[in-house]
């Protein structure tokens, strides 16, 4: 089922997306590793923590593909942010929207297709950390829970790096005492 997203929410996430200055930024260890792990844990080729901007869907980290990013539509990860819970296709070529995506219908034929929302504190899903492979399989309720921890890792990573951001944008504006 294609979900379309309401316009006033769509403008106040792509704000939250902005707030973070995520996009565009150096591959980072800490995201990287994530992605890596992801993929370790499931047993996949390819785990991606993406960011869903307005036309693209970026890859803040990606495991086994040489993409930085696709296009918006039609996006798996676009369709994900969507729900705030897991997306879970097991059979992407069954799958109506999912066929038309580049990822699948393309040489990579990606097949299975889950992932979790990174979501902050605020209620805005940013992106996803999402794995796929190129045969079709279900997800066990473990690998569930895992997947969600592991997002929600990243969404703590990118917590603390706007954190540290501001608190060294209020230092630089607080005049020091000359004596």
């Amino acid at each position: 089922m294609l979900l379309i997203p309401d316009r006033d929410v769509e403008t106040r996430r792509l704000a939250a997306v902005r707030r973070y200055e995520i996009l565009d930024t150096p591959p980072d260890g800490a995201f990287d590793r994530v992605a890596e792990l992801a993929a370790r844990i499931f047993d996949v080729p390819v785990a991606i923590i993406s960011i869903v901007d307005e036309d693209r869907i970026w890859f803040k980290a990606h495991h086994g593909v040489s993409e930085s990013q696709v296009g918006r539509d039609p996006g798996l990860c676009a369709s994900a942010i969507l729900r705030d819970e897991l997306t879970v296709i097991p059979d992407a070529r069954r799958d109506p929207v999912a066929l038309t995506n580049p990822l699948v219908a393309g040489k990579s034929g990606f097949c299975f297709y889950t992932a979790a929302p990174l979501r902050t504190a605020d209620g805005h899903n940013l992106g996803t950390l999402c794995v796929l492979d190129t045969q079709p399989r279900e997800v066990t309720d473990k690998e569930r829970e895992i997947l969600r921890a592991l997002a929600a890792i990243v969404v703590d990573q990118m917590e603390l790096r706007l954190s540290a951001r501001r608190s060294l944008g209020q230092a630089a504006r607080i005049p020091s005492s000359v004596e």
